[in-house]
């Protein structure tokens, strides 16, 4: 490797840092990072502001004024994590603050597949005379904005599913007891988890069994909060459940049957939860890749699917599940315990999912294992 290829790689992994950090805090945009270099001098850095707005070529491109005076940045080399944008939105378009910047060159790892954008951010820098190299840690910058991503090229968000068990695939004793199989590092990453996510996924079974706020929490004062939703054909949520008692403040989605009753959706929308209706089959199984595509217009682009076991189930049998993130504890329930998975109705092996193992660590006492889709 050059040293110029050398130094080209390590801007872009902080740029890269960077855009990790607006994970859950930006949708329906990318979080994207942003270096001004020169000489090799960082002149100014940003990162998609939460909410979308500023993005981060323009926070980049203040800084770097702010900070060197006016015209800092003609000249530089721009390091950005996704293909600035072209079109006129609520902000103007980045491709053109970076061509009035002076910017002589643009190093990007990936297009962005968005059709107002598509290449013409490229083109319109390349169009002024800026060097645009693509393709630099792509694979890197992919992974980040995958759920992004997912939204624009599948129409529906990526969606991990998180499961806890004990070494035997348990969740939960033949009581129903859970707390806590996993331990206390293990829940909390699990909440960095769903800071990351834009929304949290669980069944209506979950919901009524553990009456769960899937919040973030342990993480400052005021950290970002998914959207919680629940899939629950009938609209059983009751109205004095910690979710629907606090749909005020955090937001509250369900996912329902067209056939739910309309005093429960009087009752959930009066309490401030926000009713999405999807099909459902003969059994008035939700159809949950419907579930998803209504979530994706509504701006959604990453799902934690946190449970239970007939959810969890059905998410993998309709192919929905990107990544499992399998923590495991160092006990052993046994067969009168509760599966991870309900049934997935596979009569051949070769019709069961297959994942490849792309991470392995240890967590406390626990151990986490992520997996991808083949």
């Amino acid at each position: 490797m050059t040293a110029g290829a050398a130094q080209d790689a390590r801007w872009m992994r902080a740029g890269l840092a960077l855009a990790r950090r607006g994970l859950g805090q930006v949708a329906p945009n990318p979080s994207v990072g942003a270096l001004i270099v020169r000489g090799g001098v960082l002149l100014g850095r940003g990162v998609t502001t939460p909410g979308g707005r500023p993005h981060a070529e323009t926070v980049a491109l203040a800084q770097a004024e702010a900070r060197f005076g006016p015209g800092a940045a003609r000249g530089a080399t721009a390091y950005v994590t996704l293909e600035p944008c072209a079109h006129h939105g609520l902000t103007p378009p980045c491709a053109d603050a970076l061509v009035r910047a002076g910017i002589a060159r643009l190093v990007c790892p990936i297009e962005d597949p968005d059709p107002r954008v598509s290449g013409a951010g490229f083109a319109r820098l390349r169009a002024a005379g800026v060097a645009v190299e693509v393709g630099l840690m792509a694979a890197e910058a992919r992974a980040i904005n995958a759920g992004f991503l997912s939204r624009h090229e599948r129409g529906r968000p990526r969606l991990v599913l998180k499961l806890a068990t004990s070494l035997d695939g348990r969740i939960a004793m033949a009581s129903g007891e859970s707390r806590w199989i996993t331990g206390a590092a293990a829940r909390r990453r699990v909440h960095l988890m769903r800071a990351e996510a834009d929304a949290v996924l669980v069944g209506i079974g979950t919901a009524l069994a553990d009456d769960p706020m899937l919040d973030v929490r342990g993480f400052g004062a005021a950290p970002p909060q998914p959207v919680r939703v629940v899939a629950d054909a009938r609209l059983a949520l009751p109205a004095g459940s910690r979710l629907a008692a606090t749909a005020g403040a955090l937001p509250l989605w369900l996912l329902h049957g067209p056939d739910a009753a309309a005093a429960a959706a009087e009752r959930l929308t009066g309490a401030g939860a926000v009713l999405l209706p999807v099909p459902v089959d003969g059994a008035e199984r939700l159809d949950l890749a419907t579930g998803l595509a209504r979530l994706a217009e509504r701006g959604i682009t990453r799902v934690l699917a946190e449970g239970g076991g007939r959810l969890a189930a059905a998410l993998v049998a309709a192919g929905l599940v990107d990544e499992i993130a399998l923590f495991q504890a160092g006990l052993a329930i046994g067969a009168e315990g509760h599966g991870c998975l309900g049934p997935l109705g596979f009569e051949r092996l070769a019709e069961a999912p297959r994942f490849r193992l792309v991470a392995h660590e240890r967590i406390g006492a626990d151990t986490l294992s992520r997996w991808v889709r083949d």
